[in-house]
């Protein structure tokens, strides 16, 4: 399969860039985030079949606002401003953008003024969008229409159809905005003029060719962390090359129940890769003694992993080339494209590859997110057990305990998590609650257990419902199946004689608690 046809989003630092670029996806369009700064040239390597500029903090009108390369508004394929990019399509097209009168954040009601044809087809007259400006379109500019309007904001949407440019000022991504997917496959579809044929199964073929284009005659060694990326990115190198995989998985003692077993059942069994299963639980439960700061707990976590995983790459001698399941959030959120910024650091193998000599580094899911890797990981075989297992941190295990880390707490965890997946999982609720988990608090409490006055530890229960884990509620539970989980973990689980439900919102909580 050739290279897909794709949208181009330049992102101009909007906190919904990547659900936008998910959004497009959904239409069954391939979507490519490059950052606003990126070179004409590079855009244009791309081949895309349309743009999307994206929304952004900044002042439209500051000396410094962040403006793309003109040219792209020359390039002959249609464009779609979205709040910000509206704004800066207006500037660079000779209309005017300014502070508003009244400024909109939240659901507001849109009236659609020419929903006929183009960008507004087939939407009701009026709907709910979702509104984050200070500052709006004043001043079309020369052939623009406004299309849309609310009370505050006179030119809500705006389009040149000759041209095949168009502007939005609320943000058609979220699911606040009623009507928002179909805008946007209307952009894509009636606009851009793509099938919407993009799917997992075209990304498996067009990727496995490009592994064995790079690789060629090649070995490829993978750190298997024991989650969904790594293990989609093995299955897809092993469909790829075969038995020139090789994989080593790292087991820190701090995975949950079963899934160390299950690991090692799929890449020996499913996928015959060479395995090399190490259990270092004993070095990292060492070094972690005393150690009850959380960021330090992660840091030592992850030298100790470079340690081991340096250590066992090394006994097994050269290897052409080094992969990892690097995600496309994870690409982002590292700082590897130009302009943005750096959130988290990502990858646990650190200089590695360089420092071992590998020729190259082989991502083939760079550029999924994490519903589409879950997707792939079906496609490819992978047991539903291992693709839909619950969100789970690196550290594993250790960053659900709080304070200091023992064998003994860390099976409090263990256990305790068990019962809960295992009644979820049995429930109503099964597949409707986003990531569910039980922590170790650290409090201890005085309780009555038989005739014998106790003195143990509580267990929170931590459950909530998101889209895209910016924002989280938590979970509705009902209080009887919340009463009966309580009463497994206390009479099953030693050590425990309380149980809370953490009903904290995120924000102002994270979803973790460490």
């Amino acid at each position: 399969m050739d290279k897909p046809q794709c949208v181009v989003i330049l992102d101009f630092g909007a906190q919904y860039t990547q659900l936008i670029a998910r959004r497009v996806r959904e239409c069954g369009v391939y979507s490519v985030v490059l950052p606003y700064s990126t070179d004409f040239e590079d855009i244009q390597k791309e081949e895309p079949r349309g743009l999307i500029l994206s929304g952004g903090p900044s002042c439209i009108l500051a000396t410094d606002a962040p403006r793309c390369d003109e040219r792209v508004f020359s390039m002959g394929v249609p464009i779609l401003g979205i709040c910000y990019g509206m704004q800066l399509t207006a500037q660079v097209q000779g209309g005017q953008a300014g502070a508003c009168d009244l400024r909109e954040y939240g659901r507001v009601l849109m009236t659609v003024d020419q929903r006929d044809t183009g960008l507004m087809a087939g939407l009701d007259e009026q709907s709910y969008c979702w509104m984050s400006h200070t500052y709006q379109v004043l001043r079309l500019p020369k052939g623009f229409t406004s299309i849309a309007h609310t009370d505050n904001c006179p030119i809500a949407a705006m389009a040149n159809e000759s041209r095949r440019i168009y502007g939005v000022q609320f943000h058609p991504e979220v699911t606040h905005t009623e009507q928002g997917r179909l805008i946007l496959d209307n952009f894509l579809k009636r606009i851009c003029d793509f099938k919407g044929d993009w799917n997992m199964e075209a990304y498996a073929e067009m990727t496995v060719r490009k592994i064995r284009e790079q690789v060629g005659d090649g070995t490829v060694l993978l750190g298997l962390s024991g989650g969904v990326d790594s293990a989609v990115a093995a299955a897809l190198l092993y469909r790829a090359i075969g038995e020139r995989l090789t994989c080593v998985y790292v087991d820190h003692g701090f995975m949950r129940s079963g899934e160390s077993d299950q690991v090692v059942e799929v890449f020996t069994k499913t996928f015959p890769v060479q395995l090399i299963h190490v259990d270092a639980s004993e070095q990292f439960f060492a070094d972690l003694q005393g150690i009850t700061e959380p960021e330090e707990k992660r840091k030592i976590i992850g030298r100790d992993f470079v340690d081991v995983f340096k250590r066992e790459a090394t006994k097994l001698g050269k290897r052409d080339h080094f992969a990892q399941g690097t995600i496309y959030p994870d690409v982002i959120e590292s700082g590897n494209t130009k302009g943005s910024a750096v959130i988290k650091s990502h990858h646990n193998v650190g200089g590695l590859p360089v420092e071992l000599g590998f020729a190259s580094l082989v991502e083939p899911l760079r550029m999924l997110f994490k519903d589409e890797v879950r997707k792939l990981g079906l496609t490819l075989g992978l047991p539903e057990s291992l693709v839909y297992r619950q969100p789970f941190p690196g550290p594993g295990l250790a960053i659900r305990v709080i304070g200091e880390l023992t064998p003994d707490k860390v099976r409090i965890v263990r256990e305790s998590d068990k019962i809960l997946r295992d009644e979820i999982a049995c429930s109503d609720l099964n597949g409707k609650i986003s990531q569910y988990f039980t922590v170790l608090t650290g409090a201890r409490s005085v309780g009555v257990m038989g005739d014998e006055r106790t003195y143990a530890y509580a267990v929170a229960i931590r459950a909530v419902t998101t889209d895209d884990f910016m924002t989280a509620d938590v979970a509705q539970i009902p209080y009887s199946l919340l009463n009966h989980i309580a009463g497994r973990i206390v009479g099953e689980v030693k050590g425990v004689n309380r149980v809370l439900y953490d009903i904290t919102t995120k924000p102002p909580a994270s979803i973790e608690w460490e």
